[in-house]
């Protein structure tokens, strides 16, 4: 299983993360999706590695900014 992050601006309750968990769920491979709305991280495992245009998408077509990359700790 691949763990990546990513920084996600413009969510502001459980309905924004949802809707970003949603989209990224969506794309191939995608296991679990973890948004935290205060701090923007969205920690996203996978079976297989996922390009950052398809999560830039994934987040814009939700409604959302994709702010980057994010490092996990």
């Amino acid at each position: 299983m691949i763990e990546n992050g990513y920084t996600v601006s413009g969510m502001s309750c459980g309905h924004c993360a949802q809707s970003v968990t949603e989209e990224i769920t969506e794309l191939p491979g995608v296991e679990s999706v973890e948004v935290d709305v205060e701090t923007g991280r969205v920690v996203v495992r996978s079976a297989e590695e996922l390009t950052e245009d398809a999560v830039r998408s994934a987040v814009e077509e939700a409604g959302y900014t994709y702010e980057g990359t994010a490092v996990l700790v």
